[in-house]
C-alpha cells in the first residue's frame, strides 16, 4: 500500500483542526479566554452548576485537564468551584457575575463562528459531516 500524505483524511482533519483553533482563538483573545476553556464556559452557559466530571464527559477530556482549566477560570474570575453537598469529593462550577456578562459578549462571537464554519454547508451535509465523525471517533476510540 502506498498511500500520499494528500490521501491521509486525519491529516486534513487535523488541519482543519488547527485552522479552526487558530481563528477562534484570535476571536477569543481580548475576553483573556483560550478556546478550550471557552467550550467549559458554553457548557456553564448553557447550564450553570456542572460538576468537573460532568464537564470531563461532555468534552472528552481527562479529569485532570479539567481540574486545571477550572482553576484557570477560577484565577480569572469567571468561575467558582464549591463542593458538591452529597460528594464532598465531587467540584461543582458556579459562574460568577463577571462570567455571565462575558457570555453576552463571547457566545454572539461563537454564534458568528459557527455560521462562519457552515457557511455554503447545508444541514443535510452538516448532520452528515458530524455522523462520519462519529464513526472515525468510534474507529480510533475502539483502537484503544
Amino acid at each position: 500500500m502506498n498511500i500520499k500524505f494528500k490521501d491521509y483524511i486525519s491529516i486534513s482533519i487535523h488541519k482543519t483542526d488547527l485552522n479552526l483553533t487558530s481563528y477562534i482563538k484570535s476571536m477569543l483573545e481580548d475576553f483573556n479566554l483560550a478556546p478550550e476553556q471557552n467550550l467549559v464556559m458554553m457548557l456553564l452557559w448553557e447550564k450553570d452548576g456542572l460538576t468537573q466530571n460532568q464537564l470531563a464527559e461532555n468534552l472528552g477530556k481527562d479529569k485532570t485537564n479539567i481540574a486545571r482549566m477550572a482553576s484557570n477560570l477560577e484565577n480569572k474570575g469567571f468561575i467558582k468551584r464549591t463542593s458538591c453537598q452529597d460528594d464532598r469529593r465531587s467540584l461543582k462550577l458556579y459562574l460568577t457575575d463577571t462570567g455571565k456578562t462575558l457570555g453576552d459578549k463571547v457566545l454572539p462571537i461563537t454564534e458568528e463562528f459557527n455560521s462562519l464554519v457552515c457557511k455554503n454547508i447545508s444541514s443535510e451535509e452538516v448532520a452528515e459531516l458530524e455522523r462520519l465523525l462519529n464513526k472515525i471517533n468510534t474507529n480510533v476510540h475502539g483502537e484503544k
